[in-house]
C-alpha cells in the first residue's frame, strides 16, 4: 500500500515542479525591466567615472587629439544608450528598441574601453581601474540582454511565419471558392 502511493507522489511533485519553472521564450515584462534597472544602474555608475576623465590634459603627456572625440562619443553613447533602455522599459516587447539598446549599450562599452587605455596610460591608473570595473559589472546583465534580444527576434520569426502560413491558407481558400452568383447572372 505505502509503495503504490509512491508514484503518485512523484507525479504530484513533478507536476508541482512544472508548475514553478518558468517556460522557454521570451522572459516576462517584469524581468525584462528588472534587467533594464539593473543595466540602468549600472550604467549610472560609470557615468560619474567617465565625467573625472580629462582627456584635454593627456594633450601634453603625448596622447592623440582623438581620444578628446573618443570621451565625447562616449558620454553621447551613455546618454543615448540610457534613453534606449528607458524606451524599451516602457515597450519590452519591440524588437526594434531591444536591438536598439543593445546596440548602443556596445556601441558605449566599446568607446569606453578605447577611452578606459587613455585613462590608464595618460591620466591614473586607478581611475582606469574603476572604469574597468564599472564596464565588467554590466556583463552579466549584457548577456541576459543579449538573449532577451535573441528571444525576442525568434518569437518575432515564428510569429510571422504563423501570420504568413494563415495568410496563404486564406488565399488559397478564397482562390478555390467558385464564382459567386451575381458573377454567373453578369456574365448571362
Amino acid at each position: 500500500m505505502k509503495f503504490a502511493l509512491l508514484p503518485s507522489l512523484f507525479l504530484m511533485a513533478g507536476a508541482a515542479i512544472g508548475q514553478t519553472a518558468q517556460p522557454p521564450g521570451v522572459s516576462s515584462e517584469w524581468d525584462v525591466r528588472k534587467l533594464l534597472e539593473n543595466l540602468d544602474q549600472e550604467a549610472q555608475h560609470l557615468k560619474p567615472i567617465i565625467d573625472q576623465v580629462k582627456p584635454e590634459s593627456w594633450i601634453s603627456k603625448g596622447a592623440s587629439n582623438t581620444y578628446i572625440a573618443q570621451w565625447q562619443t562616449t558620454q553621447a553613447q551613455l546618454k543615448y544608450f540610457l534613453a534606449s533602455s528607458d524606451g524599451l522599459a516602457r515597450q519590452p516587447e519591440k524588437l526594434t528598441l531591444a536591438l536598439d539598446t543593445y546596440f548602443r549599450m556596445q556601441a558605449m562599452e566599446t568607446m569606453a574601453g578605447s577611452v578606459l587605455e587613455g585613462v590608464r596610460k595618460y591620466q591614473n591608473p586607478a581611475l582606469a581601474v574603476l572604469m574597468q570595473n564599472a564596464l565588467a559589472e554590466n556583463s552579466a546583465n549584457r548577456d541576459r540582454l543579449r538573449q532577451y534580444v535573441q528571444d525576442l527576434a525568434e518569437q518575432t520569426e515564428q510569429e510571422l511565419q504563423v501570420a504568413n502560413r494563415e495568410a496563404q491558407r486564406c488565399r488559397n481558400a478564397l482562390v478555390r471558392q467558385p464564382a459567386s452568383s451575381s458573377k454567373k447572372a453578369v456574365q448571362k
